[in-house]
């Protein structure tokens, strides 16, 4: 019996009973010490210290490890949804190059890599690789243990990095206490210092030299920053639940699965049961995305098959009022454009389309990634659009003029982003384990390491000065922008393939392998 099956016959076990105060639930992080990365006592690294980039991680988290156990599992019958841009683990550029567009290495097709990307095609319910639930950990917000990152000054990441090298550096032998926070496959000289803490924030220049990052004496305190996050409610969907979003105000919250999206109340507290059901697709697809129109009468509902749904939620009972129909097999991710007139679908085949909510037609593609598009978001004034791919690419669109602006060129599949609502920064999610935050302009950017596995959602909190990320490692991680300072950690019992935040920033979601939502209160 494959993991896969497994995961899906016990997870009705593992529906956390919110009445009890469970293991599970998150606790507080000590958010009076100021927060460190990995600086306190310098120590120059080695010159025998291989040169390896941070974007490769350790064979044991990577998705094509698991391809062909979830390959035959794929039920979906969507054409066409297998990738063709395999991400190879060794042959990795510098992580500066992502800002250098036309670096993009020419890759073969190693064997037993045809199902990439199994996060977006088949939603997983695999369980992470740790023995105890970690629940809340506040040291997090110290990174690593060196003073001054300026020995690092002249530690240059190269180019390339050999498979020997990957396989010594990847994941350390025996057992290491800290495996949950270090960064895989950078040095452990550059991650760690003996008798100091592991780093997990470092900036990376344009030229590529990496840095441990020192946070700032504010970075975990002060106004619109959170202390921790507690667990409030479990919504038992019954199904992977790849797609989460919550009402403004406050209310509802809709859980998308295989078939159909389920409406929940959560003003009551511990409703155990949804106030609605919307059954969409077919009942064997799985809904990948939700998005509700600012004023909540509308839901726009996209996932495993070439037609969107629109769902009036005004009516006595919700009802399909639209459906809008492309030539792609599958839609990825919904963005809507402030104004409510436009919605954005990233298409399996690549191309974002761009409906006219009104007149219910296709009015633009954006043609520009060479694989199915995997994740989008809209910057705050609706003048510019952000898409990653399975491509490796994250791109920026001008939507006044209806062109691509900019390319950013990984080494990894991009599985999710967000772009701050404040502006400035773009924070990426990657089928490597790495959370990268960009910014819009400069080519310099910071790399997050503390998921040990693909990163498959992001969320920007409204007011622009954190964010999380959910990854495949059954985790909820809280970051300070831009620099990543850990705010809190949460660790789930499956893994984490979708979230949201509300509006006021009190709330989060987050949708599971488990076949459940869970929301968590924001406590500040």
């Amino acid at each position: 019996m494959s993991r896969y099956d497994s995961d899906g016959e016990k997870s009705d076990d593992l529906v956390v009973d919110v009445s009890n105060e469970d293991p599970a639930t998150p606790r507080a992080s000590p958010a009076h010490s100021p927060p460190e990365n990995g600086i306190d006592k310098p120590r120059p690294p080695k010159k025998d210290t291989p040169n390896s980039p941070a974007s490769v991680t350790s064979s044991g988290s990577t998705p094509s490890s698991k391809a062909k156990e979830l390959s035959h599992n794929d039920k979906s019958s969507t054409p066409g949804l297998k990738s063709n841009t395999p991400t190879p683990r060794n042959d990795a550029p510098t992580p500066g190059t992502s800002s250098t567009p036309g670096l993009r290495p020419i890759l073969g097709k190693p064997p037993g890599m045809e199902a990439l990307a199994p996060a977006l095609r088949t939603p997983l319910s695999i369980a992470g690789s740790y023995p105890t639930p970690f629940a809340m950990m506040g040291h997090h917000e110290m990174n690593g243990g060196l003073t001054s990152p300026g020995v690092y000054a002249g530690l240059h990441i190269s180019p390339q990095m050999s498979a020997a090298a990957a396989a010594a550096y990847g994941r350390p032998m025996g057992f290491d206490p800290h495996t949950h926070m270090r960064a895989p496959g950078l040095p452990a000289s550059l991650t760690s210092i003996p008798g100091g803490k592991p780093a997990y924030s470092f900036h990376v220049s344009a030229d590529g030299q990496m840095q441990p990052v020192p946070f700032p004496p504010d970075a975990l305190i002060g106004p619109g920053i959170p202390r921790h996050a507690r667990q409030i409610n479990t919504l038992s969907h019954g199904e992977v639940v790849c797609a989460v979003t919550i009402s403004n105000p406050t209310r509802h919250v809709y859980t998308g699965g295989k078939g159909c999206v389920k409406i929940w109340d959560i003003s009551q507290p511990g409703s155990k049961s949804p106030v609605s059901q919307l059954d969409c697709l077919n009942r064997d697809n799985y809904i990948r995305s939700c998005k509700l129109l600012p004023d909540g009468r509308t839901l726009i509902v996209g996932g495993e098959a070439s037609t969107l749904t629109i769902w009036d939620l005004a009516s006595q009972t919700p009802r399909i009022k639209a459906e809008l129909t492309s030539s792609a097999p599958a839609c990825y991710a919904l963005a809507i454009s402030p104004d409510a007139k436009v919605c954005f679908s990233c298409c399996s085949d690549g191309n974002i389309a761009v409906w006219d909510l009104h007149n219910q037609t296709l009015v633009r593609q954006f043609q520009g990634h060479t694989d199915g598009a995997s994740c989008i978001d809209i910057s705050h004034d609706g003048t510019k659009l952000w898409t990653g791919g399975l491509d490796n690419t994250v791109r920026s669109w001008d939507l006044r003029e209806g062109r691509q602006l900019q390319q950013h060129d990984f080494t990894s599949q991009i599985f999710s982003l967000g772009y701050c609502p404040t502006g400035e920064w773009l924070a990426v999610g990657m089928e490597s384990s790495n959370v990268e935050v960009l910014h819009h302009s400069k080519p310099d950017k910071y790399q997050l390491h503390l998921h040990e596995s693909c990163v498959l959602s992001l969320k920007f909190a409204y007011c622009g000065k954190w964010f999380v990320s959910t990854g495949k490692d059954n985790l909820l991680n809280a970051w300070r922008t831009p620099y990543g300072a850990s705010i809190f950690q949460s660790k789930e019992s499956s893994s984490v393939l979708s979230c949201d935040i509300s509006t006021d920033d009190k709330y989060i979601v987050t949708g599971s392998g488990d076949k459940k939502a869970t929301v968590y209160e924001v406590i500040y």
